[in-house]
């Protein structure tokens, strides 16, 4: 096996450091700031990275924490009961060069990260908490890639588990990137479409022009669903190999964002500045963080305003609840042959399915 992907686990509690020698590789090591907390304390974890490979390595830094906690990076439980991630899901651009975190030889990187802010931790109860990355996203690969990654048997870097005792405490609310408006910025339209945090007249004409589109690309994908065979191409270049409860899971999912995207009470927050294309928080439909690359997206096609809204609508829990497992095309096709089970909750499989673009049958 190849050092540079064989794995090992580490983690740390407040007093007692653990080591789990599965393999050389990348390891997670996490460290509690105390073993208790009470309600009003906020509960800080210290979560380090290191290269124990004998040859440098790249990892996508939005899997790291390098930049705050955007995407669900740890599995926490209270006595025994995985509790929900409750932070922004974003939709990106497909990873560019200046997205990794480049580690020699030997080299550790560290972040500390608050986790009362980013998960359920209501419960007075017993908590664990463990890094939980796959190597799809923390390498990215390209198409083939996964394949390589599989025969070598690597399935991501998962920390053992720090252990902490919580007194339950209210959610506080995701830590807020975008800085989201306080309802300002353009109303309601007469078909109940609400803009917050200043949306221009420019704006808004972008939003409603993309939410047309995409409205028109979720009855597509349901059509498909409704007609096509099982040997469709567009479903298995999207979510790979057919089964019947896989496809059943799909057609459920695009039956609610068609639902949500002409039922519900869409709401538009243009406040946000990130180099992203939007952001949602799971537990608060219907509500949509509208970042820059989303104005110079096309209103239709690959990437586009109509599929970025579809993208965020997928994500709440009340219609798709899907994640952000892989970004980009590429990534979405490799994962469909590599994993089919984790590409029909990827929100960009979905999103790709929905624009179908190149057009296939």
């Amino acid at each position: 096996m190849s050092k540079l992907f064989k794995l090992s686990t580490l983690a740390i509690a407040t007093t007692l450091l653990s080591q789990s020698a599965l393999a050389e590789g990348i390891a997670a090591k996490l460290q509690m700031s105390q073993d208790s907390f009470s309600s009003d304390q906020d509960v800080m974890v210290t979560l380090t990275l290191t290269n124990e490979a004998n040859v440098p390595v790249k990892l996508l830094k939005w899997f790291t924490a390098a930049d705050g906690v955007e995407e669900s990076l740890f599995k926490v439980t209270a006595d025994g009961q995985e509790r929900p991630y409750l932070g922004a899901h974003y939709k990106r651009p497909a990873p560019s060069h200046k997205d990794y975190i480049k580690l020699k030889s030997g080299e550790s990187i560290s972040y500390q990260v608050e986790l009362s802010s980013l998960y359920d931790m209501s419960s007075t109860a017993n908590y664990e908490i463990s890094y939980d990355v796959s190597s799809m996203q923390l390498f990215a690969p390209n198409p083939g890639q996964a394949k390589k990654l599989a025969r070598l048997g690597v399935e991501g870097i998962h920390s053992a588990p720090a252990s902490f005792y919580l007194e339950g405490r209210e959610f506080k609310g995701g830590a807020n990137k975008g800085k989201p408006g306080t309802g300002d910025g353009g109303g309601t339209t007469p078909d109940g479409i609400s803009f917050t945090g200043r949306c221009s007249n420019s704006q808004q004409s972008d939003i409603l022009a993309g939410l047309a589109a995409a409205k028109t690309m979720s009855a597509d994908a349901n059509q498909h669903l409704a007609t096509a065979s099982s040997n469709s191409q567009r479903y298995s270049t999207w979510f790979g190999a057919y089964s019947s409860s896989r496809w059943n899971t799909v057609s459920n999912n695009f039956s609610k964002i068609d639902s949500a995207l002409n039922n519900e009470p869409l709401t538009f927050d243009c406040s946000c500045k990130k180099q992203y294309y939007a952001y949602v928080y799971p537990t608060q439909p219907y509500k949509i963080y509208m970042c820059n690359a989303f104005w110079t997206a096309p209103t239709s096609g690959t990437d586009s305003k109509g599929g970025t809204i579809i993208h965020e609508t997928s994500h709440f829990n009340v219609v798709a609840g899907t994640d952000d497992i892989v970004y980009g095309q590429s990534g979405a096709k490799s994962l469909a042959i590599s994993d089919p089970s984790q590409a029909i909750q990827n929100a960009d499989s979905h999103e790709y399915f929905a624009e179908n673009t190149p057009n296939l049958n």
